[in-house]
């Protein structure tokens, strides 16, 4: 999309039923779709039948350091070779509203693979509050599109990326939950091939909750040589 260009949003009424409507939205610039939603709304219903799977046990966020200050404890190492330290120093410049925690950073200085799964704290940053429940799913779309699909990358650290990028994302959101407060990112790869990767995840409420659950397919090219160290 281009920031500067107004985006016309067509939505469609796909269906209205009596526990569950359906809507379907076109966002469109200079003429051409850019982004195509199709969301679910059900009203509140209750129902014996639950279940979820078990929240990760992990230190706390309180325990763990940031993203920006694990990149400035990088950083300090003068064995980082200068492009990269460029690239950490861009990434640490740049203005992401979200705090994030990583419970299993991964080794900067090492591209041997990794097993397809990341584990984060994450919040917004400042107050939102208690407001319409759908404020903070809107968080949580944004939050959730954050370093999810570089998880499917983590077995392939060897080699360099030209381009990625999402084809589709589906959320699920199960329980109420503040997107300011923190949470616990569990993410997870099944499967990539052919250019492309699966990724999956489950936003955990501090008190064990199942809140969101994620999945994304994306698009990935690499070079064929693998990259030297970075050291």
């Amino acid at each position: 999309g281009d920031p500067k260009v107004p985006v016309l949003y067509e939505v469609e009424r796909t269906r209205t039923g009596k526990s569950f409507s359906v809507r379907s939205v076109k966002a469109i610039q200079h003429g051409k779709p850019i982004f195509i939603c199709q969301a679910s709304f059900q009203l509140s219903q209750g129902s014996p039948v639950q279940h979820q799977y078990s929240m990760p046990t992990v230190p706390p966020p309180e325990e763990l350091l940031t993203q920006e200050e694990l990149i400035q404890k990088f950083l300090q190492n003068p064995n980082v070779a200068e492009g990269y330290r460029k690239r950490l120093t861009k990434i640490q410049a740049q203005d992401v509203p979200i705090d994030i925690k990583p419970v299993n950073p991964p080794d900067i200085f090492s591209s041997e693979p990794q097993e397809p799964k990341q584990l984060f704290w994450v919040r917004a940053r400042g107050y939102i509050g208690e407001t319409d429940m759908k404020v903070h799913c809107c968080v949580a779309a944004y939050i959730s599109d954050y370093a999810f699909l570089g998880t499917a990358l983590l077995p392939h650290r060897q080699y360099r990326v030209k381009f990625m990028v999402s084809l589709d994302h589906s959320m699920w959101f199960h329980a109420p939950f503040r997107a300011d407060h923190w949470m616990l990112y569990e993410c997870e790869s099944p499967w990539a091939g052919g250019c492309r990767g699966l990724v999956q995840g489950r936003l955990w409420r501090r008190d064990g909750v199942l809140a969101v659950t994620c999945a994304q397919e994306g698009v990935f090219r690499v070079e064929q040589t693998p990259t030297q160290s970075k050291l």
